[in-house]
């Protein structure tokens, strides 16, 4: 009872940075200022993360092992902006920016752990995590791109011109956008492979639906 209302609670936590991140992306220039808002979702998601870390690690048959091979899940779990404002840190605009990366890299976690529960139930088919699969890692980029991409391209006037982008580039028909940022680059050469790899997916499950249903009408006239 105990691991699945962490589980739970981790779960809602990954929805929650995801959503606030939305807000704080969409609606702010930068993410090297948070707003305050902002600053106490995402330590109380730090502090649900670290405690499933230490769960996990502590309910694993191989502690350490898993300790070692999850480490890097730990170091994005920990609170750095507010570790800095409570220490009375003043950051340079290296610093900030590293923690921006930071906050970036803990929504593709969040990200992670949200579609991994999705794709684990077994209640949900197979097209329906396909679909959320394909949905949420479009979504999530245009976030990346319109974080690194508006302040200094001209084409990307709004959230809406990055998510049109996002979803031609993943469904590899490209769009008149060209990216001006190294992280636009690699967005823009990474969601076409995503796109490549996903909608075979799709291909195959149709394909093996079809011939489910085929096979079982032939038994039926048989």
């Amino acid at each position: 009872m105990f691991l699945r209302t962490i589980n739970i609670l981790t779960l809602l936590a990954s929805i929650l940075l995801l959503g606030s991140l939305s807000v704080e992306i969409i609606y702010s220039a930068e993410l090297t200022t948070l707003s305050e808002e902002y600053s106490w979702a995402m330590f109380a998601v730090c502090i649900i993360f670290i405690v499933d870390f230490f769960t996990l690690t502590l309910c694993n048959e191989h502690p350490l092992r898993f300790f070692g091979r999850n480490i890097l899940m730990l170091l994005l779990s920990i609170p750095y902006h507010t570790i800095a404002e409570v220490m009375n840190i003043e950051l340079n605009h290296n610093q900030q920016m590293t923690l921006s990366g930071v906050v970036m890299l803990r929504g593709v976690m969040a990200l992670y752990i949200t579609l991994r529960w999705l794709i684990a139930r077994r209640t949900t088919r197979l097209l329906w995590a396909y679909i959320a699969t394909v949905a949420v890692c479009t979504y999530f980029s245009a976030l990346f791109f319109y974080e690194y991409e508006a302040p200094v391209n001209s084409a990307v006037k709004s959230f809406g011109d990055a998510l049109w982008w996002a979803a031609m580039n993943m469904t590899t028909v490209g769009a008149d956008i060209f990216p001006v940022t190294t992280i636009g680059r690699v967005i823009c050469v990474v969601l076409p492979i995503i796109g490549m790899a996903m909608f075979p997916v799709f291909t195959v499950y149709v394909t093996s639906l079809y011939n489910s249903e085929d096979g079982t009408t032939f038994a039926k006239e048989k």
